[in-house]
């Protein structure tokens, strides 16, 4: 009965995980998948830009590549900062924060 609850928990779960990937921009919505130069568009330019290193991806076949990868921040918008994680030109991660 306990992995029945759990079960319906995670389904719960779902929307607030579909939500998570999303930002809305003025009438604009940018996704994971995007690119910087769709996020700018749709975004305009961040309050802050930091590179925060290289990552190293492999392959399928085999080869070795170094991945850029930067953290944007935007806002406060109602209190909230927005903090976007790209790798290689590809947003990857949208998380956010309450201003204390």
């Amino acid at each position: 009965m306990s992995l029945l609850r759990l079960l319906t928990a995670l389904l719960g779960l779902a929307p607030t995980l579909l939500l998570a990937a999303t930002l809305r921009c003025d009438n604009r919505l940018i996704s994971t998948g995007d690119s910087i130069h769709e996020v700018l568009t749709k975004c305009g330019e961040p309050v802050s830009r930091d590179l925060l290193g290289y990552r190293e991806r492999r392959d399928d076949w085999g080869f070795h590549h170094e991945l850029v990868v930067e953290e944007w921040v935007y806002g406060p918008r109602n209190g909230m900062y927005y903090f976007l994680r790209f790798e290689d030109n590809r947003l990857v991660d949208i998380d956010s924060r309450r201003v204390q």
